[in-house]
């Protein structure tokens, strides 16, 4: 087993706060800026908002589907969110970092997971890991940029 870590960044113009608040809320309005092609679930088991809630979440990811549960914590409230695979498999880590005296900030998605294989076949799967969840992230990261310029119920 090979440990690897998958990472992109996105200068937002909208208050950390309101970003936050997106990511937090996996009733309303985290299911909305997650990239429709890959995620084709994301149900709440347990809570909703923020540290305490539990999510199955089901994706399509290089023809496979896979499903897998996540808790979610909240390591530095309002500005550290993170999703833990309940099997320990992966933790993603949402980042948010006011910038521009608080009118931007930069929001970054990680997760540090690992391989079901060592040697050179774990080293493959990482690679080919990084890119896939690089992929992915970039459209995710456009989706909450433009979810956090529209008009929801959110914190300004």
């Amino acid at each position: 087993m090979i440990k690897g870590r998958a990472s992109a960044s996105v200068r937002i113009d909208a208050p950390a706060a309101r970003v936050y608040a997106i990511l937090a809320d996996y009733n309303r309005h985290h299911p909305r800026v997650v990239p429709p092609e890959y995620f084709k679930s994301l149900e709440v088991e347990e809570g909703g908002v923020g540290a305490g809630t539990r999510i199955y979440v089901t994706m399509r990811v290089m023809g496979n589907k896979i499903a897998f549960r996540h808790n979610v914590s909240e390591p530095e409230p309002g500005r550290v969110l993170v999703e833990s695979d309940a099997e320990g498999g992966s933790e993603t880590r949402f980042t948010v970092d006011s910038e521009n005296s608080g009118s931007a900030c930069v929001l970054t998605i990680s997760t540090d997971f690992t391989t079901s294989r060592s040697g050179i076949l774990g080293r493959i799967e990482r690679y080919l890991t990084v890119r896939t969840l690089g992929r992915i992230y970039k459209k995710e990261l456009s989706l909450i940029a433009s979810y956090a310029s529209e008009g929801h119920d959110l914190p300004h």
